[in-house]
């Protein structure tokens, strides 16, 4: 039995800039980092939030570009929404599952199952011309090894990186924050013929932990004025399988809950 006090921080960064298109992160982030006195050791974890992953990489749609499809205009009609924006949550989806009267719930082309193809307004500068939206990083686990790599390039040390984001849940009111992309860090860890305190086998158990650490900096990170996207997290244990946030979707022909019934 473990007799060490077990102890993981985190801290927000602050003072985080208004992140435009083609800005570098990593700086952001150690330049952040260095406001509070903090470097990056070997097995620290940086959680980004999805947002200014989109905004660096220009992810922002101008609704007023947009031309909706009749497709999109007939769902924005059931579910009271914009066309313009129903068009582009149709064109991020892979699969509309269900809808109502403001609800759309979609399969990403990524394969997350989610509300509005993760499309949000919230924190997005309006356009000249009228509101803009920010769509979903193209690949948010790409995203993450580029953003590690250029950590380590510039302070030498072997971080892991999640891209997170709040996101709702099955049988679950409320958001939880969840990895969209990770990068030295398991998705899963696979716990099976682990022993448990009376010395019995773990049959089946794996752990979402890059969800559970996505979830954690969350906390810190606050969902509206707050201004911390960023959030170091030291303390997890250093030795860790690599991963990415893909094993956490689970494949549809084991989802049942989307299974037909016979």
């Amino acid at each position: 039995m473990e007799t060490t006090p077990a102890q993981l921080t985190l801290t927000g960064l602050t003072g985080v800039p208004n992140i435009q298109s083609g800005d570098d992160l990593a700086t952001v982030a150690i330049d952040g980092l260095g406001r509070i006195g903090h470097g990056l050791s070997p097995g620290d974890i940086l959680v980004i939030a999805q947002k200014i992953v989109s905004k660096a990489e220009g992810r922002t749609v101008a609704l007023g570009t947009v031309s909706p499809s009749e497709r999109a205009r007939e769902l924005a009609r059931e579910t009271d929404k914009d066309p313009r924006l129903m068009e582009l949550i149709l064109s991020e989806s892979a699969e509309v599952l269900r809808t109502r009267p403001g609800v759309v719930i979609v399969v990403h082309r990524l394969g997350f199952v989610l509300a509005n193809a993760g499309i949000d307004a919230s924190n997005v500068e309006p356009a000249a011309d009228g509101e803009r939206v920010l769509l979903l990083p193209r690949d948010p686990n790409r995203s993450a090894a580029e953003i590690r790599r250029r950590l380590n390039e510039r302070t030498g040390a072997d971080v892991g990186v999640i891209i997170n984001d709040s996101l709702g849940r099955a049988w679950r009111n409320g958001t939880v924050g969840a990895a969209l992309g990770a990068s030295g860090v398991p998705g899963l860890l696979d716990l099976t013929g682990r022993a448990d305190l009376y010395g019995r086998r773990l049959r089946v158990t794996e752990v979402g932990i890059a969800d559970e650490l996505a979830a954690a900096a969350s906390l810190i990170m606050g969902q509206a004025d707050e201004g911390r996207p960023i959030v170091l997290i030291r303390g997890w244990p250093a030795a860790r399988p690599e991963g990415t946030a893909r094993e956490l979707i689970r494949p549809k022909e084991l989802d049942l809950f989307r299974q037909e019934q016979t």
